[in-house]
């Protein structure tokens, strides 16, 4: 998967060109539900919710752009919300904002057993497209901002047999291997993996970028494959049962009026006391 080549730098001294320069890293990319325009009801409005990337998958994909030199870099997407028909081409283009990014060519799985699959169903098809076109690395979001399980990447990197590491905020390879500084409840650590390996990314691991006008124009060419389970060679039909429903929240609407700044502090948090905040 890596090409090697080796330049002779003086009497006796030589450098490993191009070690993983030609890496080939696939990126998954999630369109999502974007959160901030939830059509809402009586329940959550999922087929008139409009989508858009994950906002954690923006620094897997600025990631992999950094990381792929020479090299190529590809996302993966699965449809999971409906209806089909009217999503797929939703999804096309939110890909193009990824690939404006820097990817080199998308991959979009869309079939109707996909729709609110399981997260199991999910990584075996993300799985199989990794099988079926190739990688060094894999690079997800630590997370995904509609359903924030973080279950995905090491359910991806079982399925592909690879080690994970997962939560990086920094990431480099070399010698074969992936090295990360990931996140931890209480601590900061340095781990590494044998490639191929699959790993999760936090926000803090970059800032990705904004594309410009013409790496826009040029994502319009560059390929989205679409793919069924059938092109892939799976059936698959663990499908999983959720609702969503709005959270409503009542005020209070305690007003604090007299008093000077001090007293009317204190009243607050005698306020805040009482109804256990505090």
């Amino acid at each position: 998967m890596c090409s090697r080549e080796v330049s002779k730098l003086g009497e006796g001294i030589y450098l490993w060109m191009g070690e993983f320069s030609h890496m080939k890293i696939a990126v998954l990319v999630k369109t999502a539900l974007d959160t901030g325009q939830l059509r809402v009801r009586d329940t959550v409005v999922v087929e008139e919710t409009p989508l858009k990337i994950s906002d954690i998958d923006r620094n897997a994909v600025e990631e992999a752009v950094k990381l792929k030199g020479q090299g190529q870099a590809y996302g993966v997407t699965v449809l999971k919300w409906g209806p089909l028909q009217k999503r797929v081409q939703e999804a096309e283009n939110v890909l193009r904002e990824a690939l404006a990014m820097g990817l080199d060519e998308a991959y979009l799985v869309a079939d109707e057993a996909l729709l609110n699959a399981s997260h199991v169903a999910t990584a075996k098809a993300i799985a199989a497209v990794v099988k079926k076109v190739g990688a060094d690395l894999v690079l997800a979001g630590e997370a995904t901002v509609d359903n924030y399980t973080g279950q995905i990447p090491a359910r991806v990197a079982a399925e592909l047999g690879w080690p994970v590491i997962t939560y990086a905020r920094e990431l480099k390879v070399e010698g074969g291997k992936v090295v990360a500084k990931r996140d931890l409840e209480d601590r900061v650590e340095v781990v590494e993996a044998p490639l191929p390996a699959v790993v999760s990314v936090t926000r803090e691991i970059n800032q990705p970028r904004i594309p410009t006008l013409l790496a826009i124009r040029a994502a319009m060419k560059k390929p989205v494959h679409k793919l069924t389970l059938g092109d892939l060679g799976i059936s698959l039909d663990v499908k999983a049962k959720a609702s969503y429903k709005p959270v409503v929240i009542q005020r209070k609407k305690v007003i604090i009026k007299d008093g000077t700044p001090e007293e009317k502090a204190e009243k607050l948090i005698q306020y805040l006391r009482q109804e256990g905040v505090v």
